[in-house]
């Protein structure tokens, strides 16, 4: 939940869902690729209570890995990069907003 103090309007955020490892890569070159299937839901509300956006269904997005020389062991990887969206389906409200527009526009 984000308030502009000046005015107590507030934007609300709700999410419900989960998230998996879906399919992961050995690169052979020290690195992992990761994909990661995430299912579930994102609400946003305005200051009136109504629901303004809602973005439900499946994505799936990459990370690439170091993992520091054991792939079986994760307590040494590393975060090299977040390689993007690999696939989406669903309902998809708040894709090409940003973020920070709809505070000023919503909140002020």
């Amino acid at each position: 939940m984000w308030t502009n103090t000046l005015n107590e309007q507030t934007y609300t955020i709700t999410e419900s869902g989960q998230a998996r490892d879906h399919k992961i890569t050995d690169n052979g070159d020290g690195t992992l690729t990761v994909e990661i299937a995430v299912s579930g839901v994102q609400k946003v509300y305005g200051p009136d209570g109504k629901r303004l956006f809602m973005d439900t269904g499946t994505f799936r997005f990459a990370i690439l890995i170091d993992h520091g020389g054991t792939p079986a062991d994760p307590s040494d990887d590393e975060f090299i990069r977040d390689l993007g969206e690999t696939a989406s389906h669903g309902q998809a409200d708040t894709a090409g907003r940003d973020f920070c527009e709809d505070l000023v526009t919503f909140i002020g």
